[in-house]
């Protein structure tokens, strides 16, 4: 496994989600949470959560052939089970591919506050050739 994304992606440097590894279908990011990562109540709000879940499972479809394509989400779902963490405390997410065909990979993820499962996802990704996508942003 890699510790790089090959993608850089602004959304996810600005809110400091860290690519830890990622290859073979396999993917981890974390984040040390900071008072902008917090909801009202002062714990991680969902939308980072999420956020996470998403980038991981992604990364995870996009190891398997990270240099020709990348990959865009259709759907997912995600289940949270308790509250993310506190300022300071470090998110992990993991995901992994359950299966992938010529087009479409299914992924599934867990996030997690050191031995406390936060929250669970499964997502369906579309893969993309980087060309294919470069080349629509230019005629756009």
């Amino acid at each position: 496994m890699t510790a790089s994304s090959s993608i850089p992606i602004p959304f996810l440097q600005d809110l400091g989600i860290e690519v830890v590894e990622s290859g073979n279908g396999l993917a981890e990011v974390q984040l040390i949470l900071a008072e902008r990562h917090l909801n009202s109540w002062h714990v991680a709000h969902g939308g980072v959560v999420m956020t996470m879940l998403d980038n991981v499972m992604s990364l995870a479809g996009r190891s398997l052939d990270p240099d020709i394509r990348s990959g865009v989400t259709i759907e997912m779902k995600t289940s949270f089970m308790q509250p993310g963490g506190t300022e300071g405390a470090r998110l992990v997410a993991k995901g992994r591919v359950l299966h992938a065909s010529s087009s479409i990979y299914f992924c599934e993820g867990e996030l997690w506050n050191e031995s406390r499962l936060v929250a669970k996802a499964a997502g369906t990704f579309k893969f993309i050739r980087k060309a294919e996508v470069a080349k629509r942003m230019s005629t756009s």
